[in-house]
């Protein structure tokens, strides 16, 4: 919905994933979402920063220098979430390689939608990769650790309830998208 309203509104963005977004970044991602491997938490938080550099070096900074808007499914944010408070990585460490693999750029806006743990599993339903099928106590960290990370930056991160109507929803996320981007000039 956030892309087709970026297309009527003739903002020249790119969407990328992460991780993912270059040939590299999406052999990565095949490896840690995989359920046959089990990996340490270095190795998974290190894959994800290769990842993240990748795209950002290939994509995403040469993007910002022809003044796009980019558009990304997960950053930084998810490794502190993710690895960070659910796996127990040190929050300074990732916060270094953040910086280092993404050449200092962070997002201007993140949109968080929240959902308790246990309506996210109803959601997700059968269908898990090895991070999904991590437990539950191990998802709550992750939650505790975004609401955490949405309470310390909420000027940037958009605390959103995912259980509104989707409209409702799409508009709020129109709103807060459209206003940043009109700061930077990028609308028609």
């Amino acid at each position: 919905m956030l892309i087709r309203k970026l297309d009527e509104h003739k903002v020249d963005y790119i969407h990328v994933r992460e991780p993912g977004g270059t040939a590299a970044g999406e052999a990565i991602r095949q490896i840690l979402l995989d359920n046959s491997f089990s990996l340490s938490l270095q190795t998974e938080l290190l894959l994800y920063m290769s990842a993240r550099s990748e795209v950002t070096e290939q994509v995403i900074i040469p993007a910002l220098k022809t003044g796009q808007v980019v558009l990304c499914d997960r950053f930084t944010d998810s490794t502190l979430a993710y690895q960070g408070y659910g796996g127990g990585a040190d929050l300074g460490w990732i916060r270094t390689l953040n910086r280092e693999a993404t050449c200092g750029i962070f997002p201007d806006l993140t949109i968080l939608l929240d959902l308790s743990v246990k309506d996210a599993a109803e959601r997700r339903g059968n269908k898990s990769d090895r991070m999904e099928s991590k437990d539950y106590y191990f998802h709550q960290r992750v939650r505790r650790g975004y609401l955490e990370l949405a309470g310390y930056e909420p000027h940037r991160i958009k605390l959103l309830n995912a259980t509104e109507e989707r409209d409702l929803l799409h508009h709020k996320i129109w709103s807060f998208t459209e206003k940043l981007i009109q700061g930077l000039g990028r609308t028609s």
